[in-house]
């Protein structure tokens, strides 16, 4: 519901500390940012819903031309003053339509899901490892940042990591300025990868966060002479870009954290509720991974090998185990949270995030119980072993995942049939457009072959 005192109030607040301009937000299909920019005297009008959007242009969000607009509603207590443009505030909204929230935008698709969690009782935190690259446009397009960037295992290398100390500096401040509490940051296992972690919070928060942080990221990049990439495998010899979910449940009135337990019989340190959790998204993992890796090059990161460094750090199988980073459900040492490894840096966040909270619901509803729990290294399993061990392969293309997120009728219910079809036909497309393409590759290989 508006709030026209809030709005006031807020609109004069961002006055008085010299904001000029305020974006009411929202993203597409794909979790990019969309949005149109209002001067701040008319900060109430936009508070309000004044600004208005053809669904029709944009991918996603499901309507005709002749249709009635979109109208973005901002979230007042979520919004943030950009820390690169201090004279721009962004505020990310929910989409309504004809005076309701319109079904097919992902933002409502995770509200309706936090909202199942509350009527249990429960508070969705989640905390998101952003990796990804930054690198120069040279001859390739894909030069590193660092002329010393150069080792096979570059995991952790701190001269390269210095290197690049003046972009990830910034960010690093930018994202303080913002209260995300950034607690580390690293050079990740491929040449130019990196990671930045920061303090979790509630599922919506955390959602916005990342949409927003891609966008920073790349603009702090980009002032740098660099640019970054959320693609999750642009090398096929260098690690992929992950954006694991670590996922639990604050008890909503105490926020006591429901997954952790002292008596976990696994000794993992998860509770029965954490189990029932896993057990869900596992159960529709294969349908899951169409939006957790959503491109077609996301399936090239979900291999056992592929990496100068010997491993790919990625899951292949919907399984869930210990502190053991082959499973697509890891529980990390200390316990108290789940974190799925198969999301990557391309995903919409906030699809992702209903997806995969839905699922962990269904698991706790219905109690349903993991199979089997996995402490061996998965790598290792010899393909003949797979049944006997209860392992089953996740989708290894786009179009496998597609497949299994259509067939799965928990999908439609949890996305609403308007954007279910859209995703499904969406991606279709991205698919055939990539399969009926010819290759470098395939003409390295066949043009005089014969």
């Amino acid at each position: 519901m508006f709030q026209e005192a809030q709005a006031a109030t807020l609109g004069s607040q961002l006055k008085k500390d010299g904001v000029r301009f305020a974006i009411a937000g929202y993203t597409d299909l794909h979790g990019n940012l969309k949005g149109k920019m209002v001067p701040i005297d008319h900060f109430v009008q936009m508070a309000n819903g004044s600004e208005l959007f053809t669904g029709a242009a944009l991918d996603g969000l499901p309507q005709d031309v002749s249709d009635e607009e979109l109208s973005a509603r901002p979230d007042l207590d979520r919004g943030v003053v950009l820390p690169w443009r201090k004279d721009v505030a962004l505020f990310l909204s929910d989409l309504y339509v004809a005076g309701e929230k319109f079904d097919a935008s992902t933002r409502n698709i995770l509200g309706r899901q936090t909202q199942a969690a509350a009527e249990l009782g429960y508070t969705f935190n989640l905390g998101v490892e952003t990796e990804f690259f930054v690198l120069k446009d040279g001859d390739s397009g894909t030069d590193n940042v660092s002329d010393r960037d150069t080792l096979d295992k570059p995991c952790y290398n701190v001269p390269a990591l210095m290197d690049n100390l003046g972009w990830l500096q910034e960010l690093v401040d930018h994202m303080n300025t913002l209260g995300w509490d950034v607690y580390s940051f690293d050079h990740e296992d491929a040449q130019s990868q990196f990671e930045v972690d920061f303090d979790y919070a509630d599922g919506m928060t955390m959602a916005d966060r990342v949409v927003i942080f891609r966008t920073m990221a790349a603009e702090v990049a980009r002032k740098h002479g660099a640019y970054a990439t959320f693609m999750p495998k642009p090398f096929a010899d260098r690690t992929g870009s992950g954006a694991h979910f670590n996922m639990s449940f604050g008890d909503a009135e105490t926020g006591e954290n429901l997954f952790a337990s002292d008596n976990d019989p696994r000794r993992a340190g998860l509770s029965d509720i954490g189990y029932h959790f896993a057990a869900g998204i596992v159960r529709h993992a294969a349908a899951i991974c169409a939006v957790i890796a959503p491109t077609v090059n996301s399936y090239k990161r979900l291999v056992r090998q592929g990496s100068m460094s010997g491993s790919t750090w990625a899951p292949i199988f919907a399984s869930c185990g210990d502190n053991n980073r082959t499973n697509m459900l890891r529980i990390p040492l200390g316990g108290g949270r789940v974190e799925c490894r198969a999301v990557d840096s391309a995903c919409n966040p906030h699809l992702a995030a209903a997806l995969l909270l839905a699922a962990g619901l269904e698991g706790i509803r219905e109690k349903t119980e993991l199979k089997e729990f996995h402490t061996e290294n998965l790598y290792d399993v010899d393909p003949m072993d797979y049944q006997k061990r209860g392992l089953e392969l996740l989708p290894r293309t786009l179009e496998e995942a597609i497949d299994a997120f259509e067939a799965d009728p928990f999908t439609k219910e949890v996305c609403g049939e308007k954007f279910w079809k859209a995703f499904i036909d969406y991606k279709r497309g991205e698919w055939e457009s990539y399969a009926t393409a010819v290759t470098d590759w395939e003409r390295d290989q066949y043009l005089k072959f014969y």
